[in-house]
């Protein structure tokens, strides 16, 4: 069953999707949580309003795997005719279902549908895959103005603070490989030798790890990997 969250509706905690008498349960809890830890889905309610769209920010562990996504293979879309925000797309095929199932866990409080399956073509073959998209939310809004310049994704200047341990997790686990040797390659084909060398400069400035940066043919594809030998 949808319903749709009125600002004027009073009883707003008790629309969530919760326990019947959750709303009296936060009203007199005096518990200390941790931000985020305790979010639960929105999926299959309605359209939140302009005013709760924009009291939802997103926590902290939420907002490191956002990051982590829009550095591998998640991507924004910005608003159309009928949206003002931007949203958030992540699809991988069938067989990475299980983390993709991982991650719309974590952000189902900013989803308003499930995960659906995707058929595609590449190369004369076709492809399956499964994927979900985040609510049009200003939060999401915010990343996209960082990531994006004229619909073309780059790294924000400012990725030595946005690149936190969970990030860095999501990325490994969108775009890393096992580097034969030890170590470990992460795929960087959509971004410019620019953007490389200042993700390759957080890294070893923050992480402290070995990194190298190159660039081999797959077909007549060239593909630009950055490669260390300190990963975990």
């Amino acid at each position: 069953m949808k319903t749709n969250i009125r600002d004027t509706d009073h009883k707003f905690l008790d629309t969530l999707p919760t326990a019947s008498n959750y709303g009296d349960f936060l009203r007199n809890n005096t518990s200390l949580v941790v931000w985020g830890t305790n979010l639960g889905s929105s999926v299959g309610y309605g359209r939140f309003t302009k005013l709760v769209s924009g009291m939802i920010e997103l926590a902290p562990y939420q907002f490191g795997v956002v990051i982590g996504l829009l550095l591998s293979d998640g991507w924004s879309i910005m608003g159309s005719s009928t949206r003002t925000n931007a949203r958030l797309g992540f699809q991988q095929s069938r067989d990475k279902f299980d983390y993709l199932y991982f991650v719309f866990n974590l952000l189902s409080h900013y989803c308003s549908s499930f995960p659906h399956s995707t058929t595609g073509k590449k190369a004369g073959t076709f492809t399956y895959g499964i994927e979900f998209f985040t609510r049009s939310l200003p939060c999401f809004t915010k990343q996209h103005n960082h990531f994006y310049i004229n619909n073309l994704k780059i790294i924000p200047k400012d990725i030595y603070n946005l690149l936190s341990p969970i990030a860095l997790a999501h990325w490994i686990m969108g775009d890393g490989a096992y580097y034969k040797g030890g170590g470990l390659a992460i795929c960087t084909d959509s971004y410019s030798i620019q953007d490389v060398v200042r993700l390759m400069n957080v890294l070893v400035v923050r992480y402290d790890l070995k990194c190298s940066l190159h660039r081999h043919r797959e077909g007549r594809v060239k593909k630009r990997k950055i490669k260390g030998k300190k990963f975990l």
